[in-house]
């Protein structure tokens, strides 16, 4: 068997650029669901359950998605690239309905929809590089996805901030009524998607079957079974995920009560601070754009581990200090921090946990790995708002310093992670040059 061929700075992008629409969803999904939420009526207590959507599609989609991804080939479309545009075509028609629902059930069952097309379209993605990638890009792979995914949540971010600004409104017109800006955000949202994975469709080859038989330059012999890097990362991943959770969905009624002055979803204060956080969201993404550059040099200087841990440690320190901040200006400055946290964690662990895996059954693992990425909001889903409603007077601050513990807690169990597949440092040296 001959080595898998290394690719260039161009292909890298090509294959890695669907994901600035993958995220240009899901920025759109954590900045307003809970808005939407609560413009419909939801209450404060409330939305964690009404959002556990997103954690139970991802828990039986994405390991299905893996499972026939891995035993699909078609010579025009490819063995992932066919979920691709599947989940992109779901995904687009869900965005333009979501903001237009007639009810509050309506909404909660839309975001079951289009989180079931985001998880059909992202599952095969993480499995791509896997595929096209010897051991030494893999971690300039899933960082330049991490680029384009900081680059997508920015842009999804802020649409509603700049809509405002060019006078759409943020209050709908009647009682339960999405704003404009909103509405025109999904708008745009829905386009990206379709048209950024449209790109790596048509720019990008995948390997036909009879090709795929290639040996990694220094890697492992891949083991039989589940591998127990999986299960070492599957505990970093879940403190990691709670915390997320934790940040998704009580920044806004945070920043739209302790800095704006208002939990009401009808007032334009509310609105404002909702707006803010879109914003400020934008803000961490696009630290973690510009992270997405310099993990792989911070990686070929250190390790993996090292670079996750330092990042998760930043991101702790960030989404703690929300708990404290009374100033809008400030907020940005915890988003620093959780952009840091936010990259690494959207890299590292594939970066580590693919080199452990069967090569013929990469998308299966990287489904079932995800598993450790639903359970955890699951949980959050769960106990979230019950912890604020009996222990915290419903005060959603607490949720800030709860996922910055959990960040912490994470960053301590990457100590227990075995890198059986880093690559050795002459070789990572030449790897961030190359960024540089």
């Amino acid at each position: 068997m001959e080595q898998k061929p290394r690719l260039g700075f161009w292909d890298i992008f090509n294959m890695s650029f669907g994901f600035l629409g993958i995220q240009f969803g899901f920025g759109l999904q954590a900045a307003n669901t809970s808005r939407i939420f609560q413009t419909y009526g939801a209450e404060v207590e409330s939305l964690a359950i009404l959002t556990i959507a997103a954690p139970l599609t991802g828990l039986f989609v994405q390991p299905i998605i893996g499972f026939l991804s891995d035993r699909t080939w078609s010579p025009r479309w490819g063995r992932r690239k066919p979920y691709f545009m599947i989940g992109a075509i779901l995904a687009t028609i869900s965005l333009i309905i979501m903001p237009n629902s007639s009810s509050l059930y309506m909404a909660v069952g839309m975001l079951w929809i289009m989180d079931t097309a985001f998880n059909v379209s992202m599952e095969p993605f993480r499995a791509f590089v896997g595929d096209l990638l010897p051991s030494e890009q893999r971690t300039r792979g899933y960082a330049m996805q991490s680029v384009f995914i900081g680059v997508g949540a920015v842009l999804a971010s802020l649409l509603p901030l700049l809509f405002s600004w060019f006078g759409m409104s943020s209050t709908g017109e009647g009682e339960h009524e999405v704003g404009q800006a909103v509405k025109w955000s999904y708008y745009v949202g829905a386009f990206a998607f379709i048209a950024a994975v449209a790109w790596t469709v048509f720019s990008t080859k995948e390997y036909p079957p009879e090709e795929k038989q290639f040996t990694e330059d220094e890697g492992p012999q891949k083991p039989a079974g589940i591998p127990w890097t999986m299960f070492q990362l599957a505990v970093v991943q879940f403190f990691s995920w709670f915390g997320l959770f934790a940040m998704w969905i009580y920044t806004t009624p945070t920043v739209a009560t302790h800095i704006f002055g208002s939990g009401d979803a009808a007032t334009a204060a509310y609105q404002d601070g909702a707006n803010w956080v879109g914003g400020s969201f934008g803000v961490y993404n696009g630290v973690a754009a510009i992270m997405g550059f310099l993990i792989p040099m911070i990686a070929g200087a250190t390790s993996r581990k090292t670079t996750h841990q330092i990042c998760l440690v930043l991101g702790a320190i960030g989404l703690g200090s929300i708990f404290l901040v009374t100033d809008k200006y400030l907020l940005l400055l915890s988003m620093v921090g959780i952009g840091c946290a936010w990259a690494s964690i959207l890299s590292m662990p594939y970066a580590i946990l693919v080199g452990s895996l069967p090569e013929k059954e990469l998308g299966l693992w990287v489904g079932v790995f995800n598993i450790f990425i639903v359970l955890p909001q699951i949980v959050a889903a769960t106990i979230l708002g019950w912890l604020l409603t009996h222990f915290f007077d419903k005060d959603p601050r607490y949720a800030m310093l709860i996922g910055g513990v959990s960040f912490l807690v994470a960053a301590l169990f990457v100590f227990i992670v075995k890198d059986k597949d880093e690559p050795n440092q002459l070789t990572m040296k030449k790897e961030f040059n190359k960024w540089i």
